[in-house]
């Protein structure tokens, strides 16, 4: 399940929960994102992107790497804790002055968790699954 996220020029952040090791959830998401944005780039033409993505491995054979490879990920451990997560995360776009106000970026769970889902969402959340408590 997917609670929140955010998609930035230059990194992510997602809070999810689930049965699966922290390690094959990042490897999971990062291996899908990764694998779209150079198909994407490859699709498009844009080779000096991908240039710039390209290590050697061997026989002089190329792949690419869109992510460095060392993930951090933290267990959050109480409802004030992922509240306070969930709002870091959201203000991700704000405090890089990319919107005015979380709910004016794309590519951010945060209208969904104002109430304000659009039809077009690019990720839907499993936000509503959270009990909060009153």
């Amino acid at each position: 399940m997917i609670f929140a996220y955010v998609i930035m020029p230059d990194h992510s952040h997602v809070i999810t929960d689930g049965t699966k090791e922290m390690t094959d959830v990042l490897r999971y998401l990062n291996g899908v994102s990764a694998k779209r944005v150079i198909d994407y780039l490859k699709a498009n033409g844009h080779e000096s992107s991908l240039v710039k993505l390209r290590i050697q491995e061997r026989d002089n054979k190329h792949k690419h790497s869109v992510y460095q490879h060392h993930p951090n990920g933290i267990r959050l451990a109480g409802e004030a804790s992922l509240f306070q997560k969930i709002q870091y995360l959201h203000l991700n776009p704000v405090r890089a002055n990319l919107v005015d106000h979380p709910n004016e970026y794309s590519f951010s769970s945060a209208r969904q968790l104002h109430g304000r889902q659009l039809e077009n969402e690019p990720l839907c959340t499993d936000h509503q699954q959270i009990s909060w408590r009153k």
